[in-house]
């Protein structure tokens, strides 16, 4: 039994110290790369205030798939380049977008969305999936979520 919870009130570069390390002891010595997904997507929705959406798409035969998450049901397959999430995949560069209303071709899954983060997973030069947050209030994300959600990218990227 886990019980993996922020601390009230903590600073957002200790959250995401806290995540990262409850990520990687939730996910190791487990194998399964989709096992371990659900259990990161069910810590960023428990750990991170205010988000409609948390979880994963997948590189799979040259797009990305829906993988695990918590939340709406969402898209199913993302091509590269496409909407925040396939841009991200395509350029490997983490996506901050403080309105995705004013994004150009963003994707609407669920129509509560005004803000997304989406971080690319990466090993060995290549991105193998994406994390996508997603908030119903304008400029959730700043540059200390970005740095976050890419420390605990390169933490599991070996684990996903």
């Amino acid at each position: 039994m886990y019980d993996f919870s922020p601390t009230p009130g903590q600073s957002k570069p200790v959250l995401y110290q806290d995540l990262v390390e409850a990520a990687l002891a939730i996910t190791q010595d487990e194998p399964d790369a989709v096992a371990n997904m659900a259990n990161c997507a069910a810590l960023m929705a428990g750990f991170l205030p205010d988000l409609n959406w948390a979880g994963f798409y997948r590189m799979l035969g040259g797009e990305l798939v829906l993988g695990p998450f918590a939340g709406r049901p969402a898209c199913i397959r993302i091509a590269l380049g496409k909407g925040v999430c396939g841009m991200a995949a395509a350029t490997g560069k983490t996506q901050l977008v403080p309105d995705v209303h004013a994004f150009p071709g963003h994707i609407a899954c669920d129509a509560a969305s005004r803000s997304e983060l989406v971080v690319p997973v990466c090993r060995g030069g290549a991105v193998i999936a994406v994390i996508d947050l997603d908030s119903p209030l304008l400029a959730r994300f700043d540059a200390e979520d970005a740095a976050g959600i890419e420390a605990l990218a390169k933490a599991i990227a070996d684990r996903i």
